[in-house]
Protein backbone atom coordinates (compact mmCIF):
# COMPACT_ATOMS: atom_id res chain seq x y z
CA UNK A 1 0.00 0.00 0.00
CA UNK A 2 1.38 3.39 -1.05
CA UNK A 3 1.53 6.01 1.70
CA UNK A 4 0.12 9.06 -0.10
CA UNK A 5 0.90 11.31 2.87
CA UNK A 6 4.59 10.77 2.15
CA UNK A 7 4.12 10.70 -1.62
CA UNK A 8 1.33 13.18 -2.41
CA UNK A 9 2.32 13.84 -6.04
CA UNK A 10 1.38 11.26 -8.68
CA UNK A 11 1.13 10.59 -12.39
CA UNK A 12 -0.43 7.68 -14.24
CA UNK A 13 1.65 6.02 -16.97
CA UNK A 14 1.25 3.15 -19.40
CA UNK A 15 3.79 0.81 -20.97
CA UNK A 16 3.07 -1.30 -24.04
CA UNK A 17 5.09 -3.69 -26.19
CA UNK A 18 7.40 -6.57 -25.35
CA UNK A 19 7.96 -5.06 -21.92
CA UNK A 20 8.34 -8.41 -20.14
CA UNK A 21 10.92 -10.30 -22.20
CA UNK A 22 12.82 -7.08 -22.94
CA UNK A 23 13.03 -6.55 -19.16
CA UNK A 24 11.56 -3.06 -19.54
CA UNK A 25 8.95 -3.47 -16.81
CA UNK A 26 11.34 -4.55 -14.01
CA UNK A 27 13.72 -1.77 -15.05
CA UNK A 28 10.86 0.72 -14.67
CA UNK A 29 10.11 -0.62 -11.17
CA UNK A 30 13.79 -0.32 -10.22
CA UNK A 31 14.05 3.23 -11.59
CA UNK A 32 11.04 4.44 -9.62
CA UNK A 33 12.39 3.06 -6.35
CA UNK A 34 15.99 4.16 -7.03
CA UNK A 35 14.70 7.72 -7.50
CA UNK A 36 12.86 7.64 -4.17
CA UNK A 37 9.36 7.17 -5.54
CA UNK A 38 6.72 4.51 -5.19
CA UNK A 39 4.22 2.89 -7.55
CA UNK A 40 1.01 0.96 -7.73
CA UNK A 41 0.20 -1.47 -10.55
CA UNK A 42 -3.33 -0.63 -11.71
CA UNK A 43 -3.55 -3.05 -14.62
CA UNK A 44 -1.30 -5.58 -16.36
CA UNK A 45 -1.82 -7.81 -19.40
CA UNK A 46 0.89 -10.23 -20.51
CA UNK A 47 1.17 -11.15 -24.19
CA UNK A 48 0.79 -14.89 -24.73
CA UNK A 49 2.51 -15.22 -28.13
CA UNK A 50 5.34 -13.54 -30.05
CA UNK A 51 3.24 -10.93 -31.83
CA UNK A 52 0.98 -10.04 -28.90
CA UNK A 53 2.29 -7.05 -26.89
CA UNK A 54 2.05 -6.79 -23.12
CA UNK A 55 0.49 -3.81 -21.38
CA UNK A 56 0.88 -2.25 -17.94
CA UNK A 57 -0.74 0.78 -16.30
CA UNK A 58 0.91 2.22 -13.20
CA UNK A 59 0.39 5.11 -10.86
CA UNK A 60 3.72 6.63 -9.89
CA UNK A 61 4.05 8.53 -6.61
CA UNK A 62 6.64 11.05 -5.37
CA UNK A 63 7.21 13.39 -2.45
CA UNK A 64 7.63 16.62 -4.43
CA UNK A 65 6.69 18.02 -7.81
CA UNK A 66 10.36 18.17 -9.03
CA UNK A 67 10.77 14.54 -7.98
CA UNK A 68 7.71 13.32 -9.89
CA UNK A 69 8.94 15.30 -12.90
CA UNK A 70 12.36 13.63 -12.65
CA UNK A 71 10.86 10.16 -12.28
CA UNK A 72 8.45 10.54 -15.19
CA UNK A 73 11.14 11.97 -17.46
CA UNK A 74 13.36 8.99 -16.60
CA UNK A 75 10.55 6.51 -17.27
CA UNK A 76 9.89 8.06 -20.66
CA UNK A 77 13.31 6.73 -21.64
CA UNK A 78 11.83 3.25 -21.18
CA UNK A 79 8.83 4.08 -23.35
CA UNK A 80 6.42 5.12 -20.58
CA UNK A 81 3.50 7.22 -21.77
CA UNK A 82 1.54 9.63 -19.57
CA UNK A 83 -2.15 8.81 -19.53
CA UNK A 84 -2.83 12.55 -19.82
CA UNK A 85 -4.00 13.43 -23.35
CA UNK A 86 -2.52 16.93 -23.35
CA UNK A 87 -0.36 18.27 -26.16
CA UNK A 88 3.32 18.76 -25.62
CA UNK A 89 4.15 21.97 -23.74
CA UNK A 90 6.58 24.52 -25.18
CA UNK A 91 8.14 27.83 -24.25
CA UNK A 92 10.06 30.35 -26.38
CA UNK A 93 13.85 30.32 -26.37
CA UNK A 94 14.90 33.52 -24.58
CA UNK A 95 17.80 34.22 -26.96
CA UNK A 96 19.94 32.53 -29.61
CA UNK A 97 21.74 29.46 -28.28
CA UNK A 98 19.74 29.20 -25.05
CA UNK A 99 16.70 27.26 -23.86
CA UNK A 100 13.79 28.04 -21.53
CA UNK A 101 13.75 26.60 -18.01
CA UNK A 102 12.63 22.98 -17.62
CA UNK A 103 13.52 22.17 -21.25
CA UNK A 104 13.23 18.55 -22.32
CA UNK A 105 16.55 16.79 -23.08
CA UNK A 106 16.40 14.02 -25.68
CA UNK A 107 17.75 10.48 -25.65
CA UNK A 108 19.02 8.68 -28.76
CA UNK A 109 15.76 6.69 -28.97
CA UNK A 110 13.00 7.41 -31.47
CA UNK A 111 10.84 10.14 -29.91
CA UNK A 112 7.38 11.50 -30.69
CA UNK A 113 5.50 14.55 -29.42
CA UNK A 114 1.77 15.23 -29.44
CA UNK A 115 0.87 18.27 -31.54
CA UNK A 116 -2.72 19.29 -32.20
CA UNK A 117 -3.91 15.96 -30.81
CA UNK A 118 -1.74 13.69 -32.96
CA UNK A 119 1.65 12.07 -32.50
CA UNK A 120 4.48 13.56 -34.59
CA UNK A 121 7.91 11.96 -34.87
CA UNK A 122 10.83 14.15 -33.84
CA UNK A 123 13.29 14.50 -36.70
CA UNK A 124 16.96 13.79 -36.00
CA UNK A 125 16.89 11.54 -32.93
CA UNK A 126 20.10 12.05 -31.00
CA UNK A 127 21.07 12.21 -27.34
CA UNK A 128 21.29 15.48 -25.37
CA UNK A 129 19.42 17.78 -27.74
CA UNK A 130 16.40 20.04 -27.35
CA UNK A 131 13.15 19.60 -29.29
CA UNK A 132 11.91 22.58 -31.30
CA UNK A 133 8.35 22.47 -32.63
CA UNK A 134 6.45 24.41 -35.25
CA UNK A 135 2.77 24.10 -34.33
CA UNK A 136 1.58 25.72 -37.58
CA UNK A 137 3.46 23.17 -39.70
CA UNK A 138 2.96 20.33 -37.22
CA UNK A 139 6.67 19.46 -37.13
CA UNK A 140 9.20 18.70 -34.40
CA UNK A 141 12.96 18.66 -34.71
CA UNK A 142 15.79 17.68 -32.36
CA UNK A 143 18.20 20.62 -32.25
CA UNK A 144 21.61 21.23 -30.62
CA UNK A 145 21.38 24.01 -28.06
CA UNK A 146 23.81 26.16 -30.06
CA UNK A 147 21.46 26.06 -33.09
CA UNK A 148 18.29 27.12 -31.28
CA UNK A 149 17.15 30.62 -32.27
CA UNK A 150 15.45 33.22 -30.10
CA UNK A 151 11.65 32.82 -29.84
CA UNK A 152 11.63 29.30 -31.28
CA UNK A 153 9.26 27.02 -29.35
CA UNK A 154 11.25 24.47 -27.32
CA UNK A 155 9.61 21.53 -25.57
CA UNK A 156 9.43 21.84 -21.77
CA UNK A 157 8.22 19.45 -19.08
CA UNK A 158 7.27 15.84 -19.75
CA UNK A 159 3.70 15.89 -21.01
CA UNK A 160 2.87 14.95 -24.59
CA UNK A 161 6.16 13.07 -25.15
CA UNK A 162 6.51 9.44 -26.20
CA UNK A 163 9.85 7.58 -26.42
CA UNK A 164 10.00 4.27 -28.32
CA UNK A 165 12.34 1.86 -26.50
CA UNK A 166 14.47 -0.71 -28.28
CA UNK A 167 13.08 -4.17 -27.69
CA UNK A 168 14.86 -7.50 -27.70
CA UNK A 169 15.05 -8.87 -31.22
CA UNK A 170 13.13 -12.11 -31.57
CA UNK A 171 14.77 -13.30 -34.78
CA UNK A 172 18.42 -14.30 -35.12
CA UNK A 173 20.46 -11.16 -35.64
CA UNK A 174 23.95 -10.93 -37.08
CA UNK A 175 25.21 -9.09 -34.00
CA UNK A 176 23.62 -11.37 -31.40
CA UNK A 177 27.00 -13.03 -30.85
CA UNK A 178 28.39 -9.73 -29.54
CA UNK A 179 25.64 -8.70 -27.13
CA UNK A 180 27.31 -10.16 -24.03
CA UNK A 181 29.73 -8.00 -21.97
CA UNK A 182 33.01 -7.03 -23.62
CA UNK A 183 35.61 -9.76 -23.26
CA UNK A 184 39.07 -10.48 -24.63
CA UNK A 185 38.11 -14.16 -24.66
CA UNK A 186 35.41 -13.93 -27.31
CA UNK A 187 36.25 -15.78 -30.59
CA UNK A 188 37.22 -12.94 -32.95
CA UNK A 189 37.15 -15.01 -36.14
CA UNK A 190 33.40 -15.67 -35.89
CA UNK A 191 32.73 -12.05 -34.95
CA UNK A 192 34.62 -10.68 -37.94
CA UNK A 193 32.85 -13.06 -40.33
CA UNK A 194 29.48 -11.83 -39.04
CA UNK A 195 30.53 -8.20 -39.41
CA UNK A 196 31.50 -8.93 -43.03
CA UNK A 197 28.07 -10.48 -43.61
CA UNK A 198 26.40 -7.43 -42.08
CA UNK A 199 28.40 -5.14 -44.37
CA UNK A 200 27.34 -7.13 -47.43
CA UNK A 201 23.73 -7.01 -46.26
CA UNK A 202 23.77 -3.22 -45.80
CA UNK A 203 25.34 -2.59 -49.19
CA UNK A 204 22.99 -5.02 -50.96
CA UNK A 205 20.07 -2.97 -49.64
CA UNK A 206 21.62 0.34 -50.67
CA UNK A 207 22.59 1.41 -47.14
CA UNK A 208 25.72 3.33 -46.26
CA UNK A 209 28.58 2.21 -44.02
CA UNK A 210 30.57 4.63 -41.87
CA UNK A 211 34.10 3.89 -40.66
CA UNK A 212 35.41 5.97 -37.75
CA UNK A 213 39.16 5.50 -37.67
CA UNK A 214 42.27 6.51 -35.77
CA UNK A 215 45.92 6.80 -36.89
CA UNK A 216 46.79 3.46 -35.27
CA UNK A 217 45.39 1.93 -38.46
CA UNK A 218 48.30 3.46 -40.37
CA UNK A 219 50.88 2.86 -37.62
CA UNK A 220 49.98 -0.84 -37.47
CA UNK A 221 50.24 -1.32 -41.24
CA UNK A 222 46.50 -1.83 -41.68
CA UNK A 223 46.04 1.19 -43.95
CA UNK A 224 46.27 -1.02 -47.05
CA UNK A 225 43.31 -3.09 -45.82
CA UNK A 226 41.17 -0.03 -45.16
CA UNK A 227 42.09 1.36 -48.59
CA UNK A 228 41.00 -1.97 -50.11
CA UNK A 229 37.61 -1.81 -48.36
CA UNK A 230 37.10 1.71 -49.69
CA UNK A 231 38.16 0.65 -53.20
CA UNK A 232 35.69 -2.25 -53.15
CA UNK A 233 32.75 -0.04 -52.14
CA UNK A 234 32.34 -1.04 -48.49
CA UNK A 235 32.93 2.47 -47.08
CA UNK A 236 30.69 5.43 -47.95
CA UNK A 237 31.56 7.76 -45.07
CA UNK A 238 34.80 8.14 -43.12
CA UNK A 239 35.30 10.12 -39.89
CA UNK A 240 38.66 10.79 -38.31
CA UNK A 241 41.04 13.47 -37.21
CA UNK A 242 44.04 15.25 -38.62
CA UNK A 243 46.35 12.33 -37.81
CA UNK A 244 44.68 9.69 -40.01
CA UNK A 245 45.19 11.91 -43.07
CA UNK A 246 48.69 13.03 -42.08
CA UNK A 247 50.07 9.55 -41.44
CA UNK A 248 48.30 8.07 -44.44
CA UNK A 249 50.01 10.64 -46.67
CA UNK A 250 53.32 10.06 -44.85
CA UNK A 251 53.05 6.33 -45.49
CA UNK A 252 52.41 6.88 -49.21
CA UNK A 253 55.14 9.48 -49.75
CA UNK A 254 57.85 8.09 -47.48
CA UNK A 255 56.87 4.56 -46.51
CA UNK A 256 56.82 5.49 -42.82
CA UNK A 257 54.34 6.28 -40.07
CA UNK A 258 55.59 8.38 -37.17
CA UNK A 259 59.01 7.96 -38.78
CA UNK A 260 58.95 4.16 -38.52
CA UNK A 261 59.50 2.11 -41.69
CA UNK A 262 56.27 0.19 -42.32
CA UNK A 263 58.09 -2.69 -44.03
CA UNK A 264 60.55 -3.57 -41.27
CA UNK A 265 59.32 -1.68 -38.19
CA UNK A 266 62.60 0.20 -37.79
CA UNK A 267 62.91 3.96 -37.28
CA UNK A 268 64.50 5.76 -40.21
CA UNK A 269 67.06 8.55 -40.08
CA UNK A 270 65.33 11.94 -39.62
CA UNK A 271 62.03 10.07 -39.81
CA UNK A 272 60.48 12.25 -37.15
CA UNK A 273 60.26 14.98 -39.81
CA UNK A 274 58.27 12.89 -42.27
CA UNK A 275 54.79 13.71 -40.99
CA UNK A 276 55.63 17.43 -41.17
CA UNK A 277 57.00 16.96 -44.69
CA UNK A 278 53.74 15.21 -45.61
CA UNK A 279 51.66 18.12 -44.26
CA UNK A 280 53.86 20.64 -46.05
CA UNK A 281 53.58 18.80 -49.36
CA UNK A 282 49.79 18.84 -49.29
CA UNK A 283 49.63 22.43 -48.07
CA UNK A 284 51.89 23.45 -50.94
CA UNK A 285 49.48 22.08 -53.57
CA UNK A 286 46.43 23.25 -51.60
CA UNK A 287 44.41 20.11 -50.92
CA UNK A 288 44.36 16.34 -50.84
CA UNK A 289 42.16 16.39 -53.93
CA UNK A 290 44.75 18.43 -55.83
CA UNK A 291 47.51 16.07 -54.69
CA UNK A 292 45.57 13.20 -56.26
CA UNK A 293 44.91 15.20 -59.44
CA UNK A 294 48.64 16.04 -59.79
CA UNK A 295 49.71 12.44 -59.22
CA UNK A 296 51.42 13.10 -55.89
CA UNK A 297 49.09 10.66 -54.11
CA UNK A 298 48.65 7.43 -56.05
CA UNK A 299 47.37 5.07 -53.34
CA UNK A 300 46.31 4.97 -49.71
CA UNK A 301 43.21 5.71 -47.65
CA UNK A 302 42.77 9.36 -48.65
CA UNK A 303 43.48 8.55 -52.30
CA UNK A 304 40.78 5.86 -52.39
CA UNK A 305 38.30 8.11 -50.57
CA UNK A 306 38.77 10.85 -53.16
CA UNK A 307 38.67 8.47 -56.15
CA UNK A 308 35.51 6.72 -54.94
CA UNK A 309 33.51 9.68 -53.64
CA UNK A 310 33.61 8.77 -49.96
CA UNK A 311 32.33 11.54 -47.71
CA UNK A 312 35.25 12.37 -45.39
CA UNK A 313 34.91 14.49 -42.26
CA UNK A 314 38.20 15.23 -40.50
CA UNK A 315 37.67 16.99 -37.17
CA UNK A 316 40.72 18.72 -35.72
CA UNK A 317 41.96 19.09 -32.17
CA UNK A 318 44.28 21.30 -30.13
CA UNK A 319 47.07 18.73 -30.54
CA UNK A 320 47.21 18.82 -34.34
CA UNK A 321 50.29 19.61 -36.38
CA UNK A 322 49.59 21.58 -39.53
CA UNK A 323 46.76 20.91 -39.85
CA UNK A 324 46.35 19.03 -43.10
CA UNK A 325 44.16 20.94 -45.61
CA UNK A 326 40.56 19.80 -45.30
CA UNK A 327 40.66 19.35 -41.53
CA UNK A 328 37.81 21.27 -39.85
CA UNK A 329 39.25 23.13 -36.87
CA UNK A 330 35.96 24.61 -35.62
CA UNK A 331 34.53 21.74 -33.54
CA UNK A 332 30.91 22.97 -33.77
CA UNK A 333 31.23 23.18 -37.53
CA UNK A 334 32.82 19.72 -37.61
CA UNK A 335 29.88 18.38 -35.60
CA UNK A 336 27.45 19.85 -38.13
CA UNK A 337 29.32 18.21 -41.01
CA UNK A 338 29.28 14.88 -39.17
CA UNK A 339 25.51 15.10 -38.63
CA UNK A 340 24.92 15.80 -42.31
CA UNK A 341 27.17 12.91 -43.36
CA UNK A 342 25.23 10.43 -41.19
CA UNK A 343 22.16 10.53 -43.41
CA UNK A 344 21.52 7.07 -44.81
CA UNK A 345 24.17 5.39 -42.65
CA UNK A 346 22.97 1.99 -41.38
CA UNK A 347 26.16 0.48 -39.97
CA UNK A 348 29.04 2.17 -38.12
CA UNK A 349 32.41 0.50 -37.55
CA UNK A 350 34.79 2.30 -35.19
CA UNK A 351 38.41 1.20 -35.17
CA UNK A 352 41.16 2.33 -32.79
CA UNK A 353 39.92 5.79 -31.86
CA UNK A 354 38.31 6.42 -28.49
CA UNK A 355 37.56 10.14 -28.73
CA UNK A 356 36.14 10.10 -32.25
CA UNK A 357 34.14 6.97 -31.40
CA UNK A 358 32.54 8.65 -28.39
CA UNK A 359 31.85 11.81 -30.40
CA UNK A 360 30.21 9.82 -33.18
CA UNK A 361 28.24 7.68 -30.73
CA UNK A 362 26.74 10.86 -29.28
CA UNK A 363 25.38 11.75 -32.73
CA UNK A 364 23.82 8.38 -33.56
CA UNK A 365 20.23 7.29 -33.00
CA UNK A 366 19.97 4.02 -31.10
CA UNK A 367 18.56 2.28 -34.18
CA UNK A 368 21.89 2.38 -36.04
CA UNK A 369 24.10 -0.67 -35.46
CA UNK A 370 27.51 0.18 -34.09
CA UNK A 371 30.65 -1.96 -33.77
CA UNK A 372 33.61 -0.72 -31.75
CA UNK A 373 36.99 -2.36 -32.33
CA UNK A 374 39.86 -1.55 -30.00
CA UNK A 375 42.72 -3.26 -28.22
CA UNK A 376 41.45 -1.60 -25.03
CA UNK A 377 38.13 -3.04 -23.77
CA UNK A 378 37.47 0.17 -21.79
CA UNK A 379 36.73 2.02 -25.04
CA UNK A 380 33.51 0.07 -25.61
CA UNK A 381 32.57 0.45 -21.96
CA UNK A 382 33.02 4.22 -22.19
CA UNK A 383 30.60 4.43 -25.12
CA UNK A 384 27.97 2.43 -23.26
CA UNK A 385 28.46 4.57 -20.14
CA UNK A 386 27.80 7.69 -22.21
CA UNK A 387 24.49 6.41 -23.54
CA UNK A 388 25.49 4.55 -26.73
CA UNK A 389 24.04 1.34 -25.33
CA UNK A 390 23.63 -0.15 -28.83
CA UNK A 391 27.44 -0.31 -29.18
CA UNK A 392 28.88 -3.81 -29.31
CA UNK A 393 32.58 -4.42 -29.05
CA UNK A 394 35.45 -6.50 -30.31
CA UNK A 395 38.73 -6.47 -28.39
CA UNK A 396 41.53 -6.98 -30.90
CA UNK A 397 44.35 -5.32 -32.84
CA UNK A 398 43.39 -2.97 -35.69
CA UNK A 399 45.62 -4.72 -38.23
CA UNK A 400 44.27 -8.16 -37.35
CA UNK A 401 40.67 -6.98 -37.52
CA UNK A 402 40.94 -5.11 -40.82
CA UNK A 403 43.11 -7.82 -42.40
CA UNK A 404 40.63 -10.59 -41.61
CA UNK A 405 37.66 -8.38 -42.52
CA UNK A 406 39.20 -7.64 -45.94
CA UNK A 407 39.91 -11.35 -46.42
CA UNK A 408 36.28 -12.29 -45.67
CA UNK A 409 34.98 -9.64 -48.05
CA UNK A 410 37.18 -10.99 -50.86
CA UNK A 411 35.50 -14.40 -50.64
CA UNK A 412 32.35 -15.28 -52.58
CA UNK A 413 29.32 -14.88 -50.33
CA UNK A 414 28.30 -18.51 -50.66
CA UNK A 415 31.74 -19.62 -49.43
CA UNK A 416 31.38 -17.53 -46.24
CA UNK A 417 27.86 -18.78 -45.56
CA UNK A 418 28.95 -22.40 -45.97
CA UNK A 419 31.87 -21.83 -43.61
Amino acid sequence: MVDTTKHPFSEEITLEGHIIDSLILPRVFDAIMDLGGDFRVEEIRVGTHKREPSFARLTVFASTEPQIHHIVTTLQGFGALLVSKEDVKTAPAPRDGTLPDHFYCTTNLTTQVRLNGRWVEVEGSEMDLAIVVDRALGTAQARPIADVKAAEQAVVGHEGIRVIPLERRRQRELFSFMQSPVSVERPNRLAITNIALAMREVRAQGGRILFVVGPAIIHSGAGTYLAELIHRGFVQVLFGGNAIAVHDVESVLYGTSLGVDLTNGQPVRQGHRNHMRAINTIRRVGSLEEAVAQGLLTRGVMYECIRHGVKVVLAGSIRDDGPMPGVITDVIEAQRHMRQALRGVELVIMVATMLHSIATGNLLPATIRMVVVDINPAVVTKLADRGSFQAVGLVTDAELFLGELAEDLRKPLEHIEEG
